[in-house]
Order: structure tokens, then C-alpha cells, then sequence
């Protein structure tokens, strides 16, 4: 069954960038407040480690990525959940040495934060639209006059629910 796929980019260029940056920053904020070993000094500290840390998630991370492929292939996929947080940790860990003002003190607190930076940054970049998402729609999900959509045929040519 033939359906069309379209994608809905949503902001793009420097919007897109900057609601990155906020949901970042706004999910390390949380980390800072919700994980013990985890803090900043002052705000600034705080933006500039999630710029730090967008940057890393940008251009590091595909190669990290790639290079864990190996073992992800190897536990059936279930690996990446390891790998994923494993890198989040390294990176904020990473973030903490590099940026006076944020500190990560020690693997758990890494490991932690990480966890919460990428579950809320994640969902605030949901909320603000700054990922891509895509929209199936069928030929036959329209509705005709004269027929209930509900009370059609069961044939499959109905809606298609893409979760």
C-alpha cells in the first residue's frame, strides 16, 4: 500500500541551534539540582557546558557511535541503552573538567546526569519542535462522503498510526 511520507523539520539554521542550546541548558539545570555531585557557580558556567556539551553531541558522538557499533550488533541492539549513557556520561564529565564553574564529581554523578540531561533535554527539544519529525498519511485515511471511516471494510485501507 502506497503512502506518503513527509517530513516537518521544523525550525531550522540558528533558531533551531539556539532551542537546542536552551533545552540543553535547561536540562542541565535540572541535572544540577535533581544529582548530587553535579553543580555549577554561576549561570554563565552553566551555558557554556551545555553549549560544550551540544557541540560534543554534534560532532563526537555520530563517531562514537559508529565505532560501539560492534557491540550493539552483538547484544542484539540492546547494547546502545549502555552505549547512549555511557557517552552522555563521558560528556558531561568531559563538560565539568574543561568548564570553571561546573563540576561533575566522579562516574556516578556523570552517569546520572548524563541520564537526566538526555531524558529532559529530549523531551524539551519534543516540546519546542527543534527535531525532525515525519507524518505518514494513506491515500484511503481520507474521509469519503457517505462512508463512516470506522464502519469500513477491514481491508487495512484505513488510517495508519505511526508511533
Amino acid at each position: 500500500m502506497p503512502s506518503d511520507t513527509t517530513d516537518n523539520p521544523g525550525p531550522s539554521g540558528l533558531a533551531r541551534f539556539f532551542l537546542q542550546w536552551v533545552a540543553t541548558t535547561v536540562s542541565v539545570l535540572v541535572a544540577a539540582h535533581l544529582v548530587p555531585g553535579v553543580g555549577y557557580d554561576r549561570f554563565q558556567s552553566l551555558a557554556v557546558a551545555a553549549l560544550i556539551l551540544g557541540l560534543l553531541n554534534a560532532f563526537v558522538r555520530p563517531i562514537l557511535v559508529i565505532l560501539s557499533l560492534p557491540f550493539v550488533l552483538i547484544t542484539l541492539g540492546l547494547g546502545i541503552v549502555f552505549v547512549i549513557g555511557f557517552i552522555n556520561a563521558l560528556f558531561l564529565w568531559l563538560a565539568g573538567r574543561w568548564v570553571d564553574g561546573f563540576d561533575v564529581h566522579g562516574f556516578w554523578p556523570a552517569l546520572f546526569g548524563g541520564l537526566v540531561v538526555g531524558v529532559v533535554s529530549s523531551l524539551l527539544n519534543r516540546m519546542f519542535g527543534s527535531g525532525p519529525t515525519k507524518t505518514r498519511t494513506s491515500p484511503d485515511s481520507r474521509p469519503r462522503p457517505g462512508r463512516n471511516r470506522r464502519s469500513g471494510p477491514p481491508d487495512g485501507n484505513g488510517p495508519v498510526i505511526d508511533v
